[in-house]
């Protein structure tokens, strides 16, 4: 065996204690015995493969690792990976989705959270925003947070650097990803900008969400946002995918956006006139 592949059983023993399951309790959970289940994890016994398939489920197992689950116990895949382009029907459905929502921001990103597909709305929300964060792939927790990014413009940074840094835990525990792992890491370094303001009682919108708010040269605009998942997706690129959409929070923020359309609309108008 190759020294580098690691084994079933380690792999299985990983993702129990993971999820914070004894022996006994997966063993239940799979029609199995706990023996039986302790002789998988030390590589005693062997699995068949409709007991890999049932002990990932029963652990909920991204599509990935279910895979690399299943090859270390000496089987094929199960799930296929292809590119977006190759998802025709998926990539379609987003698509239409994005420009739907124009001219407000929307964007799919995959399992690190770099763009892979965007509506490009309201390119001045980006300004002043260092060239190497905006080029692809456009990491979008990392083009928001970063101190060369949208950072020192979040007026209430603090609160959105925790919310991310919630968000990113949570799916550092569920998936145990070293890319997520760095991330995360980068994101609680992030020095908090002097002009962020202090946290404090939720009022308005923030009593319901915690908004997206960002200083531009029209005013401060504040967002919602909502993330989106296809729902039983049997592709490991699609599993992966989530699709972000922003909202106004208010009233003020609305005004904004029509602004920043008007402007947008007027300077492509003068570049066809030109």
């Amino acid at each position: 065996m190759d020294a580098h592949v690691v084994p079933f059983g380690i792999h299985l023993r990983r993702w129990r204690e993971r999820r914070r399951m004894t022996q006994t309790d997966l063993a239940a959970a799979a029609e199995s015995s706990t023996r039986h289940l302790s002789c998988l994890e030390t590589g005693k016994a062997q699995p068949s493969r409709d007991m890999v398939i049932r002990l990932a489920e029963y652990l909920d197992i991204p599509l990935r690792d279910r895979n690399t689950l299943l090859l270390a116990a000496g089987f094929a895949p199960a799930f296929s990976e292809r590119s977006l382009d190759g998802l025709e029907a998926a990539k379609a459905a987003i698509e239409t989705l994005l420009r739907a929502h124009h001219p407000l921001p929307a964007l799919a990103v995959d399992r690190h959270w770099n763009v892979v597909l965007s509506n490009a709305a309201l390119p001045q929300l980006y300004e002043g925003c260092s060239e190497a964060l905006l080029r692809k792939p456009v990491n979008a927790v990392r083009l928001m947070l970063h101190p060369e990014g949208m950072g020192p413009r979040i007026v209430n940074f603090a609160a959105w650097r925790a919310y991310t840094v919630i968000m990113l835990r949570q799916q550092l525990d569920a998936h145990g990803d070293p890319v997520i792992k760095q991330l995360l890491a980068e994101v609680v370094s992030y020095p908090v900008p002097d002009a962020s303001e202090e946290p404090r009682a939720f009022e308005g919108a923030e009593r319901l969400v915690t908004p997206f708010k960002v200083a531009t040269r029209f005013g401060v605009a504040s967002f919602l946002n909502t993330i989106t998942v296809f729902g039983t997706p049997n592709d490991v690129t699609l599993a992966e995918l989530a699709l972000e959409m922003l909202f106004p929070a208010d009233q003020e923020t609305i005004a904004i956006v029509r602004s920043m359309v008007e402007e947008s609309e007027l300077r492509a108008r003068r570049k066809l006139l030109a």
